[in-house]
């Protein structure tokens, strides 16, 4: 027996890590296998799979970062893994998987996210990520989950080109708890931006963002936010929205979508009444951080009545370009905060960059269409995707264990990579084993042939 090939880690190789006792992979795993089992079956009678095993089935996939259906069922086949690990009792095909979860309710998931959020304000993982006056960096934003010209179900949304071409498609509102200083982002529940039921309109991302607050704040009624995100998001009925449900808010604003609000900072300015601050950043003696800011000025004509805080901000380096960004706040903003409030409004990109673009480029195969169905299919594929995350992020915050094995590997794609083939070819015992196998190096033994009875 040889020892395996492995990477030559840059760091010493550490002696066994303790797990955290709810917040540790195998934990979370049992945990959603129980919310999953809680979710009524829609099947009547007899049932041949569980929905609970066609859910966790589901939530495995994209945990094990298999690229499509067919990948995973080549997979079942012959991995009890799948049943030691992620508590499967049976393992559906791919046909079956769909045919089981296409009328499953995608609003029945919504606890689970909860659920590991719970864990992580109880093991006081969270704390570390509040950001301003105890408030947490919410960035909210949507992103296309599904496209297609010949694919279509009842809830996909429908746009004609001038040319007379058809295009079908679904978009998600993604929401994720972030920090500057972290590259971990906790995402929360998504609300779909699809065709809602009885409705004749193509939904769009206001009336989402509308149901998500709501729901959001049904789960969390007490968890102080402060909302981040682009200048679509500037107009009142939003702004109200979030007043009503008790959030603070960082939003870009455009000068060609409120002249009058900038009309009221051009005005201030002339006759010396707003605030001009410049300051060295504190980490690069090469960057200059220039603000300019207003508190009390009305939103819009359409809003007089709805008076808030705007900053201008540019950013001069020795070399580079000088950026410029513009916000409006609920905060009152001093020369004290506003530094801090331009990195929270500049921390709206992290729904890009820290999430959709990880969820598409590193693995989870967000762009691929795993299957539409007739119902709810691809809206239950991207709850269970967004969980997966959503575990991955919580493991990446607070397990050593699993940073010590991604730090040997370097990127996330090598660390799946060889997850999935450590999980094919030997009996695990749970996800400890594998991170520590992985970490520490394993023997590999020789293969016992299986020849054909003569």
């Amino acid at each position: 027996m040889s020892p395996a090939k492995q990477l030559k880690p840059k760091f010493k190789r550490p002696s066994k890590l303790k797990v955290r006792k709810h917040l540790n992979m195998d934990a979370m795993l049992s945990s959603l296998h129980q919310g999953f089992s809680a979710i009524t079956d829609h099947r009547r009678g007899k049932v041949d799979i569980p929905l609970a095993d066609a859910l966790m089935s589901g939530f495995a996939m994209f945990s094990l970062k298999d690229p499509s259906l067919l990948a995973f069922d080549e997979r079942r086949r012959n991995d009890g893994n799948l049943g030691r690990i992620y508590g499967i009792g049976k393992v559906p095909s791919d046909t079956r998987m769909r045919e089981i979860l296409d009328p499953v309710d995608p609003q029945g998931l919504r606890p689970l996210f909860y659920d590991i959020f719970r864990q992580l304000q109880r093991g006081k993982a969270l704390e570390p990520m509040a950001y301003f006056e105890g408030c947490y960096l919410l960035s909210v934003d949507g992103t296309g989950s599904f496209s297609s010209e010949k694919l279509s179900s009842a809830s996909c949304m429908v746009k004609k080109s001038r040319s007379g071409k058809t295009t079908y498609y679904q978009q998600v509102l993604g929401a994720a708890i972030v920090h500057p200083d972290f590259k971990e982002v906790i995402p929360l529940a998504p609300e779909m931006i699809i065709r809602q039921d009885g409705s004749t309109k193509n939904d769009c991302e206001r009336n989402a963002a509308r149901r998500f607050l709501q729901k959001l704040r049904q789960d969390h009624p007490h968890l102080p936010l402060i909302v981040v995100e682009d200048a679509l998001s500037s107009n009142g009925p939003h702004i109200r929205d979030l007043q009503q449900h008790r959030m603070h808010y960082i939003l870009g604003v455009k000068q060609g979508d409120h002249p009058l609000l900038f009309h009221h900072l051009e005005q201030a300015a002339k006759q010396g009444e707003v605030t001009v601050h410049a300051m060295v950043d504190p980490k690069d003696p090469k960057v200059t951080h220039v603000f300019r800011f207003l508190n009390g000025v009305p939103l819009n004509q359409s809003n007089l009545d709805l008076p808030v805080n705007v900053i201008e901000y540019w950013q001069n380096t020795e070399k580079k370009k000088t950026l410029h960004f513009s916000w409006i706040t609920d905060f009152t903003v001093t020369k004290d905060n506003v530094y801090q409030l331009m990195r929270g409004g500049r921390a709206r990109w992290k729904i890009e960059n820290e999430t959709f673009n990880t969820l598409k480029n590193q693995g989870y195969h967000f762009e691929h269409n795993y299957g539409l169905g007739k119902e709810h299919l691809s809206e239950v594929f991207v709850m269970l995707m967004m969980l997966a995350f959503l575990v991955d992020q919580t493991q990446q915050l607070t397990c050593a264990l699993f940073q010590s094995a991604w730090q040997k590997f370097r990127t996330k794609r090598s660390l799946w990579e060889n997850m999935r083939n450590l999980f094919h070819v030997f009996e695990l015992e749970s996800m400890e084993m594998l991170y520590t196998a992985l970490l520490n190096g394993y023997r590999q033994p020789k293969p016992e042939i299986l020849y054909a009875d003569p």
